[in-house]
């Protein structure tokens, strides 16, 4: 699963990718700021946390069992995914390309336009 996730992520206009070892977590970055992160919960159970729109956040919490809030991140913008989870096929790749976004539109439009123009 970490691997269909890292190729996924790479995929994504502008992505680059770090390993923070005090935290043994993955990191996927776009202009400099951070969209997603695999790594582990208290009991080393394996996620991913993931900007979200609040609204959506809370609904994804309540639909399905293995979406928390953030998981040492800002409860309000961020959810952590159980790799694990029972999730329709399809949704967590959705849900790593919306926080990509949200983060890729706070960017300014001069480093949009920079990403935009290097990934074609």
């Amino acid at each position: 699963m970490k691997e269909h996730i890292h190729k996924y992520c790479m995929k994504l206009a502008g992505t680059t990718h770090d390993y923070k070892e005090e935290w043994s977590a993955d990191r996927y970055h776009v202009g400099g700021k951070m969209y997603a992160m695999v790594g582990g919960d208290s009991e080393r159970k394996p996620i991913i946390s993931l900007k979200c729109d609040p609204g959506r956040a809370e609904v994804l919490r309540d639909t399905y069992e293995g979406i928390i809030p953030g998981y040492y991140m800002n409860k309000t913008h961020w959810n952590s995914v159980y790799l694990d989870a029972d999730l329709p096929e399809g949704l967590l790749e959705e849900l790593i390309s919306h926080s990509h976004s949200l983060v890729f539109n706070k960017l300014t439009k001069k480093l949009q336009k920079q990403i935009e123009e290097a990934a074609q």
